[in-house]
């Protein structure tokens, strides 16, 4: 059986570029309890989940921000303080593109 090219790296599709960002940021374990942690309450501040980590708040910050720009969480302005949630089309992108990219791995029959 013929093996499949892989395509270099500078010919990533943006969305395979977009996965790698959300997956690079979800492979850290502190952003990851960050993520469950916003899936259980919702919605928080960030002093919510400096608490939860018990880590410094600039840390905390920065790992939030990763997780922002990899378009896994949002965060709105409220007053002095920054509420964060999950970006649904965010996990829903990530979610459908992991199916797509792994097609027929998986049969629900296994």
């Amino acid at each position: 059986m013929a093996k499949k090219e892989i395509p270099p790296l500078q010919q990533l599709s943006p969305e395979q570029k977009r996965l790698i960002l959300m997956l690079k940021a979800l492979g850290n374990p502190i952003r990851f309890r960050i993520m469950q942690f916003l899936a259980e309450k919702q919605m928080c501040i960030t002093g919510d989940v400096v608490e939860f980590t018990t880590l410094a708040q600039s840390t905390v910050s920065q790992h939030l921000k990763v997780l922002r720009d990899a378009g896994l969480i949002k965060g709105e302005i409220e007053g002095p303080a920054t509420c964060y949630c999950i970006s649904e089309e965010g996990v829903q992108f990530l979610k459908e593109y992991i199916e797509s990219w792994l097609p027929g791995c998986c049969s629900e029959t296994e």
